[in-house]
């Protein structure tokens, strides 16, 4: 499910409550066909039925239609707390946009519209929503709520960080994930985009991703990298000049010098991630700038079925 087949080619984003609101509803008319399809039309009004609640409140018509147990939701209830937090650091605002290219082409881009993809699914489904942002500064915070006046101001937040161009911000990520876990006291699922490149050393940046487990929160981390160039390092071979994005630091080598050592660097970068993760309970998801957001609603609705 490509994002053009579903949304028009929108240069602002200005529109972002637009844009996502148009990949959500063709995502839930594509799970028709899916396993999830129980969730098609009717899922923000409905929740899977779980063995031991109480047969009263089952809807027996979408059984017969989805040979599925669901029970009716009602508005006064809030099934989970979600709190977003992006890395907003200067290497996620790569790759640099050229002219024509739509916002959501860099890291930033991508992540700041599948957050609000995300909260779009979540004000379907009443569920409450806050959001961090940090970089070498603790950006912005708003606790988990579910009024549409907060919706809003947490929209607003969100093309905030696409309207400010960054100067050169390392990232403190160690410092932050730490804060942002003291802030957490009610269980929530925490979403986390960052492209994880970190000067920090694996065993900190881990210690601090664990201590946003504590309370039982339900953490995944979605990494977010540009395949093309950042991981398969598709370069011709003339000389270039590469810069730290953080710290201005150039380098200037031929691209296929060095393409098989980085590339077999990055794989084991990825493959130490996705085990340290796994040992920590923790959801880890590559994502590629370009990709649809399948991947990322599909996550959230596997997790959020796993969450209780």
């Amino acid at each position: 499910m490509k994002i053009e087949s579903h949304i028009e080619k929108i240069s602002s984003f200005q529109h972002l409550e637009l844009l996502a609101n148009q990949v959500v509803e063709g995502f839930i008319s594509g799970m028709h066909k899916s396993p999830f399809h129980g969730f098609s039309a009717e899922f923000a009004e409905h929740k899977v039925y779980n063995v031991g609640e109480s047969t009263r409140h089952i809807d027996w018509k979408l059984f017969a239609k989805t040979d599925r147990l669901y029970t009716k939701r009602y508005e006064e209830e809030t099934n989970l707390r979600c709190h977003i937090i992006i890395d907003n650091s200067s290497s996620m605002h790569y790759p640099k946009l050229k002219e024509g290219q739509q916002f959501y082409e860099s890291k930033i881009g991508f992540s700041v519209l599948a957050s609000a993809v995300l909260m779009n699914l979540l004000k379907k489904q009443r569920d409450a929503v806050g959001l961090s942002v940090f970089s070498d500064t603790y950006e912005y915070y708003a606790p988990e709520k579910g009024s549409d006046r907060h919706h809003r101001m947490v929209l607003s937040a969100l093309e905030g960080i696409l309207a400010n161009l960054v100067a050169k911000k390392s990232t403190n990520t160690i410092t932050f994930l730490h804060q942002i876990a003291e802030k957490m006291h009610r269980r929530s699922m925490i979403v986390l985009f960052t492209d994880m490149f970190q000067e920090e050393e694996e065993e900190a940046l881990f210690n601090a991703l664990q201590h946003l487990k504590h309370n039982k929160h339900k953490v995944v981390l979605f990494h977010v990298v540009d395949n093309k160039t950042e991981l398969n390092f598709d370069f011709d071979n003339t000389p270039r000049k590469f810069i730290d994005v953080e710290t201005g630091e150039e380098v200037s080598v031929f691209a296929d010098n060095v393409k098989q050592e980085y590339e077999k660097q990055m794989e084991g970068y990825f493959k130490r991630l996705s085990l340290i993760c796994a040992q920590n309970r923790i959801k880890y998801v590559p994502v590629s700038v370009g990709e649809d957001f399948e991947k990322i609603l599909l996550t959230y609705l596997v997790e959020k079925q796993n969450f209780g």
